[in-house]
């Protein structure tokens, strides 16, 4: 019987994605619904230290797969990892963050283990039987549609960075660390990283700011919006406008096809705020918003409003901070 809520968490160069820790959260709250256990999926090479981190965030236990052959992510070798294991161990539940490396390993997990995939999910519940309630974006972003899988398992959804909160690390935690052997069929491998080339993003990782100063369409010159971020200790965000326009990087993008945010002040220049846009950061704890439009839609989930032209009020905030 399928029983256990997994979370397969991502790292990179060895150090545990954030999406991991928040996914770990939603399925610590899941599991108290149902009295099972949550287990973390991480795979990697030299990674065997990481374990205690995830227990520290919510794990239950942690199923480690530490070879050579995960140093780096390609499809094939993670795909036959997780589906091993998840054969083996048969929970009920696997979440993924909706990053590069979860949208592309999802999919092909649920075609092996033969189940459903929910994408791009913003909320899960789940009802005291273990039916999973995923609900998403549909329709442009219109409404939300809400998902069940009552008859395969396990049930399977990748879920946005930002959206979740992570729990308080606990050092005290105890939970059990599974060292996990996989039989590899090498035959399948036909991709080989020969070189991996990072690649320089104009805005850092603005899912992990604590302030963002974020330009719309009203911002015809993003400079002055650089130059606030920077003497504020925050990043520089923007809206699909500006990424479409060539201004911005895809990287910086706020909204339902860019990143979802949750920083401590969203400071929004020029944004309407169509429903894509506020989808990415409405759960910001503090948001300001600049408009010359009294009307626009971001004005009802701004704590602060300002009506007047973005532009100038970031000339005058850069004067008042020099």
């Amino acid at each position: 019987m399928a029983k256990n809520i997994w979370v397969f968490c991502e790292q990179r160069d060895g150090e545990i994605q954030n999406v991991a820790l928040e996914l770990l959260g939603v399925a610590r709250e899941l599991a108290e619904k149902t009295g099972e256990k949550v287990g973390a999926i991480l795979l990697g090479h030299n990674i065997k230290g990481k374990a205690a981190d995830l227990i520290a965030y919510g794990a239950d236990e942690v199923h480690v797969v530490d070879d050579e052959r995960l140093g780096m992510f390609v499809t094939e070798p993670y795909a036959q990892a997780v589906t091993q294991i998840a054969k083996e161990h048969t929970p009920s539940v696997i979440l993924f963050g909706a990053t590069s490396i979860g949208r592309d390993l999802a999919p092909r997990l649920s075609a092996r283990l033969k189940t459903g995939l929910t994408a791009d999910c913003t909320k899960l519940e789940m009802d005291e039987e273990g039916n999973l309630f995923m609900t998403r974006p549909a329709f442009g972003g219109n409404l939300f549609a809400t998902i069940i899988c009552p008859d395969h398992r396990p049930q399977m959804s990748t879920v946005r960075p930002g959206v979740m909160k992570k729990l308080d690390r606990d050092d005290f935690r105890k939970g059990e660390v599974v060292e996990e052997n996989i039989a590899w069929d090498e035959s399948k491998f036909s991709v080989t990283v020969l070189e991996e080339v990072a690649e320089c993003q104009t805005c850092g990782q603005i899912e992990n700011a604590k302030l963002l100063v974020s330009c719309g369409r009203g911002v015809k010159d993003v400079a002055p919006a650089r130059e606030l971020a920077l003497k504020l200790g925050g990043s520089v965000a923007s809206s699909r406008a500006l990424v479409d326009a060539g201004v911005m990087d895809h990287g910086c993008q706020v909204g339902q096809t860019g990143k979802t945010v949750r920083p401590q002040a969203y400071l929004a220049f020029g944004i309407s705020g169509a429903i894509q846009h506020l989808a990415g950061m409405e759960e910001s704890e503090f948001i300001v918003a600049v408009n010359t439009d009294k009307n626009a839609p971001i004005f009802k989930v701004a704590n602060l409003g300002i009506v007047a032209d973005a532009a100038a009020v970031l000339k005058n905030l850069n004067k008042i901070l020099q």
